[in-house]
């Protein structure tokens, strides 16, 4: 095969001080490309990058926040200077720099009469693994610098609210230290990995898994100091790479590298916009693998050794109200690469990204955009080229299952695992107490998972009653007993403190949910009956709504736009089905869609969205417009039996936890009796 590759970016700017001449970003097609690949020279931390293409490169307009990224000095400048400063918030650039950091500028915006400017930071850790040191450092910073709790995202890392700016030091290097780090948590990079929470010992695709994401995280670290320089004053102060990885890092495959480079993989600009990796196992989709720019399945031989992954590409679920070519999109099949090949076959993909990818609207910068417009194969053309090798046909997959992974399982190891379900993420009150005294008690580490949960890890079988009785004691709830709209519910943060946020999501979400489940009883459908709501206060979709069977999407004031037929194992998008929903009338439109859904559902445990997909938009919005209300109940005939209150009680609990009336479980059993019982003579 002939080997050819794309252009890097031609970058204008100041590095250490120097003034470099040079053109804007470049974008070259694939049908430019030829055999004679691109030399892309970087040459020392302050030297002019240069890049020499076979295809002659257009200019075109960039965004506002690509010159601060190239001005920055490998994201030192401006914001080593704002940080000295006695001013609350940082400048215009420095809020776009100190993402790359792990950190946002936010304000309270309950409060109305000034900007009490704060930030955020988020930390960066692979498949949600915290070590026991980093969990109680975490807490300690959340009271001491922090609004007083503690955060779970949707990509399993913490999120820490409410820093000062004179205070931001301190708590990085408080994180740094304590084995954490926020380095590339935010900002137009490679995000967070997401793998399987679950701390599985005995099961080798699980270990690969976990052990596959890491790499990914190290291979895509920003390499050039300027974290470490601003937050530890140089000081390095991690753990040793695997070797593959730094071999992976420094090759140079037909231009995937800028030679001599403090970034040999970014550069000077970094990528496009915001990068997101999942690796999972086949069946496992508690990672939500179609919603990133690249999904990455483990592939296991027959004898239980690992043979390689199907790699997925072009996921994503950012979008704006209204602007039609802006959308969400899942990740397609790309192909099959051997075990050995999955770094370079990742940077490829992220060098393809980094060279094609639009630099001048930032709506439409993601990796999704680019396959969008290009098509797979184009697609798949241009980074095998990148790659030096053809991708595979995929290995066949089981379907897909969401697992939460919540309450005690064996890790394999002969300890215990114990999944903890947190509302929308939020660690506070007694129950961070409580989980402090746990973990620093016994030693724990956790994992945080990517529907906002905590697991317990290494837990001894003689502690498994003590940490019971103790979470037992602050309200915690046994899996079988949380509701499962709870369970697999998402929620962003919001308001008050995101600047994107145009209404409520957590804090609106546990009502909402209490008024989903009673519309759900009110048409019949039970107690327990599973419906996937996500909410989420933009549209820019950081709970991944678009995957969910009823996604919420904040769109004004105490409004919605709903979108309805996701799937329980998030392999489907949702479509748009109402905008504006008031927040205050949402039984209007809940209850006569799940009476809809009640009786017209083909089988019993037909789901909302498979239903609604069935059924089809227009169908829906039409037995909505011309719904006359639910029908009248029956007036309860007679009595034909009195029970005394305790079995009465047992029959309710019973009917309740099947999601029926006493009356329908009573005729039941009875019916049964009757029909087992001697025929009478």
């Amino acid at each position: 095969m002939a080997l050819a590759a794309s252009s890097s970016s031609l970058f204008a700017g100041s590095l250490s001080g120097l003034s470099l001449n040079a053109e804007p970003s470049t974008r070259v097609p694939a049908d430019q490309i030829t055999t004679a690949p691109f030399r892309i020279s970087c040459v020392g931390g302050g030297s002019q990058v240069r890049s020499t293409a076979t295809a002659t490169p257009t200019k075109t307009k960039r965004s506002k926040v690509e010159i601060f990224k190239e001005q920055s000095n490998f994201l030192r400048w401006p914001l080593n200077d704002d940080l000295l400063n006695e001013n609350a918030n940082v400048s215009e650039a420095s809020t776009q720099i100190i993402k790359f950091h792990g950190s946002y500028q936010q304000y309270d915006r309950d409060v109305k009469q000034s900007k009490n400017y704060s930030f955020m930071l988020r930390t960066k850790q692979p498949a949600g693994k915290v070590t026991n040191q980093l969990y109680l450092a975490m807490d300690e910073l959340a009271d001491e610098f922090g609004i007083g709790s503690l955060r779970l995202t949707t990509r399993q890392t913490f999120q820490l609210h409410g820093v000062l700016k004179r205070n931001l030091k301190t708590v990085m290097s408080t994180v740094i230290k304590n084995m954490g780090s926020t380095l590339g948590a935010c900002g137009d990079l490679n995000r967070n990995v997401l793998a399987p929470p679950v701390p599985y010992h005995d099961k080798p695709d699980y270990v690969h898994a976990v052990e596959t994401a890491e790499k990914i995280a190290a291979l895509l670290a920003p390499q050039a100091g300027a974290y470490y320089d601003m937050w530890v004053d140089g000081e390095k102060i991690m753990s040793a790479e695997p070797p593959d990885v730094t071999e992976a890092r420094n090759t140079n495959i037909n231009g995937t590298n800028f030679e001599n480079c403090p970034e040999p993989i970014y550069g000077v600009q970094f990528l496009p916009r915001k990068f997101k990796v999942a690796v999972t196992v086949p069946g496992d989709n508690s990672v939500d693998l179609f919603t990133n720019d690249v999904g990455i399945v483990v592939i296991m031989d027959d004898a239980g050794e690992l043979q390689g992954y199907n790699v997925y590409v072009g996921g994503g679920m950012g979008r704006t109200h209204r602007i039609q070519d802006t959308f969400p999109r899942l990740a397609e099949p790309l192909g099959f690469v051997p075990k050995d090949d999955i770094l370079y076959a990742v940077k490829a993909i992220v060098a393809t990204q980094r060279d094609n990818g639009r630099r001048d609207d930032r709506r439409y910068s993601r990796l999704k955009y680019l396959i969008n417009d290009w098509g797979i194969e184009k697609f798949k053309l241009v980074t095998e080229q990148y790659y030096g090798k053809t991708f595979q046909p995929l290995k066949d997959l089981p379907p897909w299952e969401f697992k939460s992974y919540l309450g005690w399982g064996e890790q394999g190891d002969g300890r215990l695992f114990y999944g903890l379900h947190v509302e929308n993420g939020r660690i506070t009150g007694e129950l961070k107490k409580t989980l402090r005294e746990i973990i620093e008690t016994y030693n724990l580490s956790v994992r945080i998972s990517a529907n906002q949960n905590l697991i317990l890890c290494d837990v001894r079988q003689a502690w498994r009653p003590k940490i019971n009785k103790l979470l037992a004691a602050v309200g915690v709830q046994l899996p079988r007993s949380i509701d499962p709209l709870n369970v697999t519910s998402l929620a962003c943060p919001a308001l008050p403190l995101c600047p994107l946020a145009i209404t409520e999501a957590e804090r609106g979400a546990p009502a909402i949910l209490e008024r989903i489940r009673a519309s759900m009883k009110k048409v019949g459908l039970g107690s327990k009956q599973p419906l996937v709501v996500r909410f989420t206060g933009c549209p820019n979709g950081c709970t991944r709504p678009y995957m969910a069977e009823l996604g919420l999407v904040g769109d004004g004031p105490n409004s919605y736009q709903l979108w309805v037929g996701g799937t329980t194992n998030q392999t489907r998008l949702a479509q748009t089905f109402l905008e504006k929903v008031k927040v205050q009338e949402l039984e209007k439109v809940l209850e006569p869609l799940f009476h809809y859904w009640k009786t017209e559902r083909s089988h019993e445990d037909e789901s909302f969205g498979d239903f609604a997909m069935r059924l089809g938009l227009d169908t829906l919005k039409n037995y909505l417009e011309t719904f006359e209300g639910l029908p009248k109940k029956k007036k309860a005939g007679p009595k034909i039996i009195n029970v005394n209150k305790d079995l009465y009680a047992a029959l309710d609990k019973i009917a309740e936890s099947e999601g029926t009336s006493i009356t329908s479980l009573a005729a039941k059993v009875l019916s049964s009796y009757v029909d087992s019982a001697p025929t009478a003579q």
